[in-house]
C-alpha cells in the first residue's frame, strides 16, 4: 500500500490589526466562563471549498485568494482585536495567585499559515469515515489554551487540495466559545466579500467582558500552572459524520412530543435524545451504570438583562441530564427527549448565576479528562450557528470539519446540514461501539443517505 500524502507547510507570517483601537491597549481581562477554559484545546473549525475550475489557468489565482484573505483578516482583526493578542499571566505571592489576561498589543498578531495536499476533496469525504489527515488542516494540535501565552491565540490555515481550499481556524477557547467562534468567521467574511470598500460590520463585537457584580479583575488562586493545567490524550476513536434531513429531523419531533404528549420538545432535543440512547445501546453499558446527556448550553438569552448575542467571549454552560443505562433504553425515545427539554427549560438566569456565586467561593480550571466519562454523551457546537453563509470568493462551502481539539469517547457536535433545516452530526466513539451503533436500527432508520456529502 501506498504510503498516504503529507501536508507541505509552504509559507507562514503574522498578521496584525491595520490600525489598532484605542481600547485594544488596554489588558483585556477574562471573566469566570473564559477561565475555566484554560485547561481546556483551541477550537478547530474549519470550511471546505471548490477550487474554481479556472484556477488551474490563472497561475497568481492562489497568490490573490492569500492575498485577499490576509487583507480582509487585517481588516476584521480591528474589530476582534483581543484575537490578535497574547496570554499574559501576573504571580501574586502573598496570597498566593495568578491573573490572567491578553494583552492585545505586545504581541506579533494573528498566524496565517498556507499549506497544500495532494488529495482531492473526495479522498477527504467520500471514506466513511474522517480521515485522519483532516487534523493536520488546523494550527494548534493537540495545545490547550493555556498555550495562548507563547502561541497566537488565532491562526488561520488555508490548505490547498488538488480541486478544493479548505480553510481552517484555530482560536482559543479561552477567549471565545461557540456564538462568538462563527461570529468571527462571519464577519471575517462579510468584511473579504465588500473587497476593501469601508464596511461596517453588521454586527460589531461587544468586548466589555460580563462579570458578576461588574468586579473584572478575577484572579485564579493558583500560583503555578501546573496546579490547574493538564494534558488530555484521547484513546483511539473513529469520527464519522451522520446526515439527518429535514424530514428525518421532523418526523423525530413529532415521535418525541406524541410520546410525551406535548407540543414543547424541540428538532434538537429529539435528535439528541436518539443520540443518546443509541449510543447507550452500543456500548452495551451494565444495568445500573449512570448515563449523562450534556448540551451546550448558551448562557446569553437566559441571563437577565439578555447579554447581547454579539457579546465576544464565552458565555456556555454544559448542562447534565442523567439516569441509569437500563432505564434510559427501557423507556421510550419521548421520555428521554422530555427530560432534555426539562433540562434546557430549567436553564435560568438563577441556575448560571448559581454556578458564578459558586465558582468565585471556589475557582476551577475545568480538565477534559475529568470532564467528561466513557458512558455519557456530549453534544457540542450548534446548527443554529452560520457555518454555511460564510464566502470568501469560492461559492458556499462543500463541507465542514474540525480538528483534533476536544475530542473523546461521546463527543458529539451538530452542524447545519447544506440543505435548509437538516443537520450533520460528527460522532467520535471508539471503533467497537461505533460498529454496534452502525448496526443500530432505530439510529441508521434516522440517518438520511445522503450522507456522503460531495
Amino acid at each position: 500500500m501506498s504510503t498516504p500524502p503529507k501536508i507541505r507547510y509552504i509559507s507562514e507570517c503574522f498578521i496584525k490589526p491595520q490600525y489598532a483601537l484605542e481600547e485594544s491597549k488596554r489588558p483585556f481581562y477574562l471573566s469566570p466562563w473564559d477561565l475555566t477554559m484554560l485547561s481546556v484545546h483551541y477550537i478547530q473549525k474549519g470550511l471546505l471549498y471548490n477550487k474554481p475550475l479556472s484556477a488551474d489557468a490563472q497561475e497568481d489565482f492562489i497568490k490573490s485568494l492569500l492575498d485577499k484573505l490576509k487583507q480582509s483578516l487585517s481588516v476584521v482583526l480591528v474589530h476582534f482585536y483581543p484575537l490578535s493578542g497574547r496570554l499574559v499571566t501576573q504571580i501574586n505571592e502573598n496570597p498566593p495567585s495568578s491573573l490572567v489576561f491578553v494583552d492585545c498589543s505586545n504581541s506579533p498578531g494573528a498566524k496565517f499559515i498556507y499549506a497544500a495536499l495532494d488529495m482531492t476533496i473526495s479522498d477527504i469525504l467520500s471514506p466513511i469515515d474522517v480521515p485522519s489527515i483532516v487534523q493536520s488542516f488546523f494550527d494548534h494540535d493537540r495545545a490547550v489554551n493555556h498555550d495562548g501565552h507563547t502561541r497566537p491565540l488565532l491562526t488561520v490555515q488555508v490548505t490547498e487540495l488538488k480541486d478544493g481550499i479548505f480553510i481552517g481556524c484555530s482560536m482559543n477557547h479561552s477567549i471565545v466559545d461557540g456564538t462568538s467562534y462563527w461570529h468571527f468567521f462571519n464577519a471575517w467574511s462579510e468584511i473579504f466579500q465588500a473587497q476593501g470598500n469601508n464596511v461596517s460590520l453588521t454586527r460589531p463585537p461587544i468586548h466589555k467582558r460580563w462579570f458578576p457584580d461588574g468586579g473584572p479583575i478575577l484572579n485564579l488562586p493558583f500560583k503555578h500552572q501546573d496546579e490547574f493545567i493538564s494534558r488530555f490524550e484521547a484513546p483511539k476513536l473513529r469520527e464519522r459524520m451522520f446526515h439527518f434531513s429535514s424530514e428525518s429531523i421532523a418526523k423525530l419531533k413529532a415521535k418525541a412530543n406524541a410520546e410525551s404528549n406535548t407540543n414543547k420538545i424541540s428538532s434538537f432535543q429529539s435528535l439528541s435524545a436518539l443520540v443518546w440512547r443509541c449510543i447507550t445501546r452500543a456500548r452495551h453499558l451494565p444495568h445500573d451504570q449512570i448515563t449523562h446527556c450534556r448540551l451546550a448550553i448558551n448562557n446569553r438569552a437566559r441571563m437577565e438583562p439578555h447579554l447581547s448575542n454579539d457579546y465576544f467571549g464565552n458565555s456556555i454552560s454544559a448542562g447534565a441530564a442523567a439516569t441509569t443505562a437500563g432505564e434510559l433504553l427501557e423507556h421510550n425515545h419521548g421520555w428521554a427527549a422530555w427530560k432534555l427539554h426539562e433540562l434546557v427549560a430549567n436553564h435560568t438566569d438563577k441556575v448560571v448565576r448559581g454556578w458564578l456565586d459558586n465558582w468565585l467561593k471556589s475557582p476551577f480550571v475545568y480538565q477534559l479528562d475529568r470532564l467528561f466519562d466513557r458512558y455519557s454523551v456530549m453534544m457540542g457546537s450548534s446548527p443554529r450557528f452560520n457555518k454555511y453563509g460564510n464566502e470568501f470568493g469560492l461559492g458556499k462551502a462543500v463541507a465542514l470539519r474540525s480538528g483534533y481539539a476536544n475530542k473523546f469517547d461521546g463527543k458529539v457536535s451538530s452542524y447545519p446540514g447544506k440543505e435548509g433545516g437538516s443537520i450533520d452530526l460528527e460522532m467520535c466513539l471508539p471503533p467497537d461501539s461505533m460498529s454496534a451503533l452502525e448496526s443500530d436500527e432505530e439510529f441508521m432508520d434516522a440517518v438520511s443517505l445522503s450522507h456522503q456529502l460531495h
